[in-house]
């Protein structure tokens, strides 16, 4: 999935596949997530908000389904 940079102390980078509706974050400590049925007004929210991490921290984190990407899984 191809990921758009963040000027943010939390998220790295982060990309959201529509048609799947997953979301896609990379830490800034290096670890990738997916998050899944996220709607694509999340995707579009995180990116405008003043603070990615606080937005993610209230909206995504803990609202939907997460699964960790080991290093060796992401491109």
């Amino acid at each position: 999935m191809e990921r758009v940079g963040f000027d943010s102390s939390v998220i790295a980078s982060a990309g959201y596949d529509p048609s799947a509706r997953v979301l896609e974050i990379e830490f800034v400590s290096g670890e990738v997530y997916r998050y899944f049925l996220v709607p694509a007004r999340k995707w579009r929210e995180l990116r405008e908000a003043d603070s990615a991490g606080a937005y993610f921290g209230s909206a995504i984190r803990g609202h939907h389904p997460e699964e960790w990407m080991p290093k060796d899984a992401t491109p």
